[in-house]
């Protein structure tokens, strides 16, 4: 059982940054594929982004593409997020996924992820 806790989320203005993390306590972290998923009242969860076991690829939804940074240090255990340039339209509760196992077409698919964090918010302001 792997427990995610994703922290970071706040108020902020449009243009502004943030950088979520996710701590998990899995020691072996570094077997799981892990993503970024944001949901908005009202809307179904949508994926933001995947990144591979050893960071070597990641994977984006369009609408972040060059304003949103997935990383992740497998020492630390820890999922990273880094939010630049920040729209209104960026506001929902964001999600880590653990998945040990994914094929590349199944990353965005929520129903794919093992193991939910309980999300943290992330509000922007114009």
């Amino acid at each position: 059982q792997v427990q995610l806790v994703e922290s970071g989320g706040g108020l902020v203005q449009a243009g502004g940054s943030l950088r979520l993390s996710c701590a998990a306590s899995e020691r072996t972290f570094s077997n799981y594929v892990m993503a970024w998923f944001r949901q908005a009242p009202g809307k179904e969860r949508e994926f933001v982004a995947g990144i591979t076991r050893t960071a070597i690829s990641t994977y984006y939804t369009d609408s972040v593409k060059g304003r949103f940074a997935i990383s992740r240090d497998n020492a630390k255990n820890t999922l990273y997020l880094q939010m630049n340039s920040l729209k209104p339209e960026d506001t929902a509760a964001y999600y880590c996924a653990a998945v040990r196992y994914i094929t590349p077409s199944s990353y965005q698919t929520y129903r794919t992820y093992e193991y939910w964090g309980q999300g943290t918010q992330v509000t922007v302001s114009s």
